[in-house]
């Protein structure tokens, strides 16, 4: 029998064979390497007829074996050249391909944001369902200042807050945004809610024309930066401030929710977490409230605070009563109430009628001031009414203008 016989036969068998010598181990390799350089298999397997180096070969002649080789190799590809009348192996090819760019990720409010291009999706008559609408800035467009300003900010225990600054410098004029020139009714809006759903607030800063003011929760997990987005944009800011309901605690303002039960110095405390969360806004407006802007005792304190650091108050109007003038007096805070609550009623046709009644009363009274919460269906109605107002005559105008104007602004239903 011979030697390339006895390995694969007799030693499987446990029959004892002669070691063979160093020689006869020699010819066996290359007898091995000559095989396997001819094999299709290896040519399939990834070298698609490529050549093949030899980088190493060690005989280790003095083992157990008297001369079994061990050897080690390295093959590269140096070319892909298809058999003729076999294409090349798809593996083989891919190997020499060179590798793809990293893909960079951006999201598309980063890349609305970077160039200053919104890209809205139009959902009313105006244009078809599936249109895709891009409101270009114009060059001339009203900028907001930068925010936060040092001369209005102060540091506090839960961070920073602002303030009134040198020369009685307030926030509500320097983070206003300035109103664009030109005559006929004006129109301001105030949405609330932002900050705490993601895609409502992105949808609300991008959809929406810049002189619509946002309110911002303090609860929302990215409030710093979901407002400072707001105001690149164009936007005028407010701070929501969570204020005890009639029927608390079955609706909760949250854990930082400014109530009647609680002392003075404990309500501004809670206010001055809620006004730590963010930068650059105008004023303070209610989430919730309707029995805490009814106790004088408890409310007086928290506006007089608002006052002091320069900023206005906003009820947006979502309580039967408001808040007694005479309170807003005493307090010497800038304030003002929304007329009509969009979306008191939840329904696409109930927001429209409420549109045409703001305009009604814009026409009417020169001014008019309406809320609306960052819902959906609120975005889009807005949205939509406010794209061919302009032609109607009507302006749209940021909250603060009424913040910021007479007295005569200060609509409340309870003198």
């Amino acid at each position: 029998m011979s030697d390339s016989s006895d390995d694969i036969l007799t030693r499987p068998l446990g029959v004892d064979v002669p070691a063979p010598g160093p020689r006869a181990g020699l010819a066996r390799l290359r007898a091995r390497l000559q095989t396997l350089a001819r094999s299709p298999r290896a040519v399939a397997a990834g070298v698609g007829g490529g050549v093949l180096t030899l980088l190493g070969l060690v005989l280790l002649l003095g083992d157990p074996k008297a001369g079994e080789p061990r050897v080690q190799l390295a093959i590269t590809v140096r070319d892909v050249v298809p058999v003729a009348g076999r294409p090349a192996s798809p593996d083989a090819v891919a190997a020499n391909e060179p590798a793809p760019a990293p893909k960079l990720q951006s999201s598309a409010l980063e890349v609305e944001s970077a160039s200053g291009v919104t890209v809205v999706r139009a959902g009313g008559s105006a244009a078809p369902a599936e249109a895709v609408v891009i409101r270009v800035p114009q060059a001339d467009a009203p900028k907001l200042a930068p925010a936060p300003d040092p001369r209005l900010t102060e540091r506090g225990r839960h961070g920073t807050l602002p303030k009134l600054g040198e020369g009685r410098i307030r926030p509500l004029d320097v983070y206003a945004r300035p109103e664009e020139p030109g005559t006929g009714p004006r129109i301001a809006i105030v949405l609330t809610g932002l900050g705490v759903g993601q895609a409502a607030t992105a949808s609300a800063i991008v959809k929406l024309p810049p002189a619509v003011s946002l309110a911002f929760s303090p609860y929302g997990n990215d409030a710093e930066r979901s407002a400072a987005r707001a105001r690149a944009f164009g936007h005028e800011i407010l701070l929501q401030a969570p204020m005890e309901p009639f029927d608390f605690p079955d609706s909760d303002p949250g854990p930082q929710g400014l109530l009647t039960s609680a002392k003075p110095p404990e309500n501004a405390d809670r206010l001055a977490w809620a006004m730590s969360r963010f930068s650059g806004y105008v004023g303070v407006t209610n989430f919730m409230g309707a029995k805490f802007m009814a106790d004088a005792a408890a409310f007086e304190p928290v506006l007089r605070d608002i006052a002091a650091r320069g900023l206005g108050f906003l009820d947006d109007g979502t309580n039967a009563r408001g808040v007694a003038r005479d309170l807003l007096d005493k307090a010497k805070v800038p304030a003002a109430r929304a007329e009509v609550v969009l979306d008191a009623v939840p329904r696409p046709e109930a927001i429209d009628r409420e549109l045409a009644r703001l305009e009604a009363q814009a026409r009417t009274n020169g001014f008019a001031l309406a809320s609306g919460s960052a819902q959906p269906m609120t975005i889009e109605r807005i949205a939509r009414w406010s794209r061919e107002l302009e032609g109607r005559g009507i302006r749209l105008v940021p909250a603060s203008v009424a913040l910021r104007g007479a007295k005569a602004m200060r609509v409340t239903k309870a003198d």
